[in-house]
């Protein structure tokens, strides 16, 4: 079950980074609920966090004669993460001056809370400040470290509210979220290759790149450094720790891989690559003429293969195998073919299953012939299962 996040937002220009820890708290797979200050409305609007968070934002205490029920918004959290607080919100939330939602919300919260302050030099230094960061950590709540920058004043010095990546980590390992590939490098293709007969004409699959990018966001909110090679797709991934190589061909995928293959200690092959490829592409388009037309193809590079002749004993190579006739065998032959340690196998046979859906249904074939069957999961759910059997491995 995902985490539940309160995100507190109150009124400073820091407001908009509010924006991108919704969006990467959404990503990491937390669920997000946003109460707002009036203030806070007026630099970013509620209707883009309700956007981002798929959720309604709460910013009045009464909204058009309706009275929000803070008490079940505060008992809904895992954890309630306030940021930006201002020096108002501090010493409002220190003394429990309850005139906002949020104070509400915070005062009725029963889960951890994080505050992440922001305001200028002079704010952060004065005594009053001081005291009410030392009031609210007695309470127990925890504090996000200010950052020390350029401030919205045009002085510099401390008093920038956290960049969104530091507070993701920080409630990640507050909240003791599955942490057990920090460390390591994963590399991931994903996504179809696109291989072109002429400027205008290419061959290509239906693969959208989901399944691969699922895994990327796990892996990377699992601590690992992700390098995500990434075939042509319309979905868009954003994530602190994932650092994305678009390619188009099967040959840009190849060379992107081979290159960063030697310095990944897990490699997911997970792109569903053009095996064949025209021999010849036409510089100009072809234009139509007889009632056929055949194109000569050619095999393209096997990335899972090659990268298997190289792998060391130290590295770690995952594969998948979307088949419609002999899956199981198949599987096996693509294992050991490809030095694989383990390989996940789907059908096209089975419903939800396969390209355009936001589900999969795999089994996971492993080297010692052992194989553990999983029922129809979402792509994010499956993703865990595939990165709970690779931790499973060592």
């Amino acid at each position: 079950m995902s985490k539940k996040i309160v995100l507190g937002v109150s009124g400073s220009i820091a407001a908009y980074k509010s924006l991108n820890i919704t969006r990467l708290l959404i990503k990491s797979g937390y669920e997000v609920k946003v109460v707002m200050t009036p203030a806070a409305a007026r630099f970013v609007s509620a209707l883009s966090f309700s956007t981002l968070s798929k959720n309604p934002v709460f910013t009045e205490l009464i909204d058009q004669d309706t009275w929000s029920n803070h008490v079940d918004l505060g008992l809904w959290a895992d954890a309630f993460i306030i940021a930006p607080a201002t020096a108002t919100t501090l010493a409002k939330l220190a003394n429990g001056i309850a005139d906002n939602m949020l104070i509400a919300t915070y005062l009725s919260a029963k889960c951890p809370v994080f505050i992440a302050p922001a305001m200028d030099l002079d704010m952060w230094k004065h005594p009053s400040t001081t005291f009410n960061i030392s009031k609210l950590e007695s309470y127990g709540n925890k504090l996000i470290p200010v950052g020390i920058g350029e401030l919205a004043s045009g002085l510099n010095g401390a008093g920038r509210m956290a960049e969104p990546a530091d507070i993701l980590g920080y409630i990640n390992n507050s909240l003791n979220v599955e942490q057990d590939l920090i460390g390591k490098t994963v590399l991931i293709t994903a996504g179809p290759t696109q291989e072109a007969i002429d400027p205008v004409r290419f061959i290509r699959n239906h693969s959208t790149g989901r399944m691969g990018i699922e895994l990327a966001q796990e892996c990377g909110s699992r601590g690992a450094k992700v390098e995500l090679i990434l075939g042509p797709t319309n979905l868009e991934i954003e994530h602190p720790s994932v650092d994305v190589t678009p390619v188009i061909s099967a040959q840009d995928m190849y060379e992107a891989t081979i290159s960063k293959f030697e310095h990944s200690d897990i490699s997911i092959f997970c792109a569903a690559v053009a095996d064949y490829r025209p021999k010849t592409k036409s510089k100009s388009k072809i234009k139509k003429s007889e009632s056929t037309f055949s194109v000569e193809l050619e095999r393209t590079p096997d990335i899972a293969m090659e990268c298997g002749e190289r792998k060391t004993k130290n590295q770690t190579t995952i594969g998948f195998a979307l088949e419609t006739q002999k899956g199981l065998e198949a599987a096996k032959y693509k294992l050991k073919k490809k030095n694989l340690d383990i390989i996940v196998l789907n059908s096209l046979k089975d419903k939800g299953a396969g390209f355009k859906h936001n589900t999969n249904k795999i089994s996971i074939v492993h080297r010692d012939g052992s194989i553990n069957e999983y029922p129809l999961k979402t792509k994010k759910e499956v993703a865990k299962d595939v990165i709970d059997t690779l931790i499973s491995l060592s």
